[in-house]
Order: C-alpha cells, then sequence, then structure tokens
C-alpha cells in the first residue's frame, strides 16, 4: 500500500483488524528482513548449542519478540490503519521506537556474531565497531537527535501530513524512527560490549528520567492541539493519540529502567565478590617472617624430624637458607617452636 500517493482510509472493523494486512514491496521486504535476521539468529544460537556452549533463552526470547514488534509496526493491521487513525500511527511509532529496540538491545546479537561468525565476518564487523564514523552516530549527543529530534521534528511540523501523503518517504522514516530508537536504546540496556561511548547505570537511569520528561511535553503538546495533525485525521484522533503517546512512552521509559536496575544490581554483586575473593586470597597469603637468629645449617640441623617429614624440597631448601618456612598457620623454624 505504499506509494507516492497517500495510505488508503480504512475503517476500524474486527475485519479489517484481522485481515488488513499489507503487503506491498516495503512490506514484504521488512517481512523478508525480519524472518533472515531470525533464522540467522537461530542458527548463530544453534552452533552454539552444538559446541557445548549455551545461549541464554531470555536473549532468544527477548530478541525474536523485538523482531515481532518490528513486524507488527510496517506490516500489520496496525500500519494499514494509520492511513485514518492517528492512534495507529502512534502504537507504530511507539513499537519501532520504544518495543522493538530495547527487545533488540537485550538480544545481543552483536555477542553472539562475533562467537559464532568467521574471522572474516568478525574482522569487518570489529572494523565498523572501531570506526571514527560509527563513533559519531552512536555519541550520546547523536543519539538524543536522532532519538528525541526527529520525533519533535516529526509530530509538531507539517512533516507528518507530507509524509502521510507521499508513503515512500513514510518508510523511509519509519526505518528511520527505528534506527534512531536503535542508537538510543543500545547503550542503555543492551549487553553487547560498547567500545565508544559506555554509559555507566547512573547516567542511564537519568537518560530515562529525563527522556521521561520530554515525552511527556510532546504528548500534551499534541494534547493541546487545536486542530488535526494531519489532514487524513480527526481533531478527535489527534487528541487520542497524543493521550496515547504520553502514557506509552512514560510506561515505556518506566519499564526500560528495569533491565537497567538489575543490570546495575548484577555488576555490583560482581564487583562484591571480585573484593571479597581478592580479599581471601590475601589473607590466605604466606606473611615473610623475619630471619631466624639460627644459621641456616644447624637450623636444618635441628629441625624436628615431623618438620622435615612434612616439607617439600623447596620449603627445605628454603628452611636451609633462611632458618624458617612460611606457611599459612606460621612459620616452621629450626626450634620446633
Amino acid at each position: 500500500m505504499g506509494g507516492m500517493g497517500g495510505m488508503p482510509a480504512v475503517p476500524f472493523t474486527l475485519h479489517n483488524a484481522l485481515t488488513g494486512w499489507q503487503f506491498g514491496p516495503f512490506s514484504l521486504c521488512v517481512t523478508a528482513a525480519v524472518l533472515a535476521i531470525a533464522v540467522w539468529y537461530l542458527r548463530a544460537d544453534w552452533q552454539l548449542a552444538t559446541k557445548g556452549r549455551a545461549w541464554s533463552r531470555a536473549r532468544t526470547a527477548s530478541f525474536l519478540s523485538g523482531l515481532l514488534a518490528i513486524e507488527l509496526a510496517l506490516q500489520s493491521p496496525i500500519a494499514t490503519f494509520t492511513g485514518r487513525y492517528f492512534q495507529a500511527h502512534v502504537i507504530q511509532h511507539l513499537l519501532l521506537m520504544i518495543v522493538a529496540p530495547p527487545l533488540l538491545a537485550l538480544g545481543a546479537p552483536s555477542t553472539l556474531l562475533l562467537q559464532t561468525a568467521g574471522r572474516a565476518t568478525k574482522t569487518r564487523w570489529l572494523r565498523v565497531l572501531r570506526s571514527q564514523p560509527f563513533a559519531v552516530v552512536t555519541s550520546p549527543l547523536s543519539a538524543w537527535i536522532l532519538y528525541y529530534g526527529a520525533m519533535f521534528a516529526f509530530f509538531l511540523t507539517p512533516l507528518i501530513n507530507v509524509a502521510m501523503h507521499h508513503m515512500d518517504l513514510m518508510d523511509l522514516l519509519n526505518l528511520a524512527f527505528l534506527f534512531g530508537g536503535t542508537v538510543f536504546w543500545w547503550p542503555m540496556v543492551g549487553v553487547d560490549p560498547i567500545i565508544h561511548w559506555k554509559m555507566s547505570y547512573p547516567f542511564r537511569l537519568l537518560n530515562v528520567l529525563l527522556g521521561a520528561g520530554i515525552e511527556a511535553f510532546l504528548g500534551v503538546a499534541i494534547l493541546d492541539q487545536t486542530h488535526p495533525i494531519a489532514s487524513m485525521y480527526t481533531l478527535a484522533s489527534t487528541k487520542s493519540g497524543g493521550g496515547i503517546l504520553w502514557a506509552g512512552t512514560e510506561l515505556g521509559l518506566l519499564v526500560a529502567a528495569a533491565p537497567i536496575l538489575v543490570q546495575w544490581m548484577r555488576s555490583e554483586d560482581r564487583i562484591g565478590r571480585r573484593h571479597d575473593e581478592t580479599a581471601v586470597g590475601t589473607l590466605a597469603m604466606p606473611q615473610r617472617p623475619a630471619a631466624s637468629p639460627v644459621s641456616g645449617a644447624s637450623a636444618a640441623a635441628t629441625a624436628p624430624a615431623a618438620a622435615r617429614g612434612r616439607l617439600s624440597a623447596w620449603e627445605a631448601a628454603w628452611l636451609a637458607k633462611n632458618g624458617s618456612v612460611p606457611v599459612a598457620g606460621g612459620p616452621i623454624d629450626g626450634s620446633g617452636a
């Protein structure tokens, strides 16, 4: 249903809600891409399993759910109803920017690729991750512009009306929204290693809280509209969509804070365990006592047989040279004390 003309205004009925799927070139390309990526992910998962290395089922479920969200946004009846109902347009927007990207990020596809791909593919992907253009595009400033700037420019300017009358442009903008959401959410909730821009957990939560305020402002701005946001929508549909955008983004951002908190707590647990292990290792390390005034020869000669019997070769040599052997329970010396 794409093309240079606007999308046909399909009324909301139960029949249309069940059967109104998109089958234009763009929608079919989206479906083919989603299926191809899903097949790659599952094959890579299976490849690890054959090597005896388990891949998290939660990651697999999350990634496949993210792909499903993209499919629903761009091919399901949700996409069909955007030609008449602004509420559907907002739901499509939420799926592409707030639902799909975090789910994909939690699936850790970059890590899976690096663990299963051939050497040439790994080299090419690492070259992309380490490149300067990638660093610029994924910087926090770029992420904010691509995420929040794109939403404000689309919903609060005539761009939405122009795009809805030229569906090829709308299709490209939807891909841009998905890309912006991916750039924003990947370093926020993703478990893939981020080479250039690794955010601390407090900063991630601050980012979420700031975003909640920005999204709320956008929703209120749409609610305060005195005319339809685009020519194919009614004022009532505009206001209803603004309410959905406000509530949906607030809920989505709050839900997204959950994996950040979980990852933060797990990180603190790992740090605590490392500190504990280091402390235990330090306590277990034998301390080197001061040398005994007894000469090495006389110490070796006067050491109790029981003590000499339980010494290894290097310990016996140490005893002969220094007069005592450092052990966890205290030094063994030639006096037998």
